[in-house]
């Protein structure tokens, strides 16, 4: 598991999210998000091209930030995280990861 501490200030817009998953099409481009400093407090590479990224600003703020580094062309996936996804296979240390900033699935959503 790789991960990035910053500390880039929020722009205040709400709402804020807590963990984007973010896949890039190009997993060569990872390198420039990670050394980047971001809207985010921590990146993590889950596997090549797949990010984990923290964040205390908006989804769209975190798209532009990460897709601004990337090459023309490149694809690029954001979504916001609420709940802990399952996951297999994965970076080491990415579970525990997951555990320290995301509740289970409630009840009611399908989950076990």
């Amino acid at each position: 598991m790789r991960d990035v501490r910053n500390g880039a200030p929020s722009d205040g817009h709400c709402p804020s999210v807590a963990v984007c998953l973010v896949w890039l099409g190009d997993p060569a481009a990872v390198d420039a998000v990670m050394s980047a400093r971001g809207p985010w407090h921590e990146v993590v590479e889950t596997a090549p091209g797949l990010l984990l990224v923290e964040s205390d600003d908006t989804l769209s703020r975190v798209y532009h930030e990460v897709k601004w580094l990337l090459p023309d062309g490149c694809p690029l996936f954001v979504a916001p995280l609420h709940e802990r996804p399952k996951a297999r296979g994965v970076a080491d240390g990415v579970v525990s990861w997951l555990r320290a900033r995301l509740p289970l699935p409630g009840p009611g959503t399908g989950q076990p």
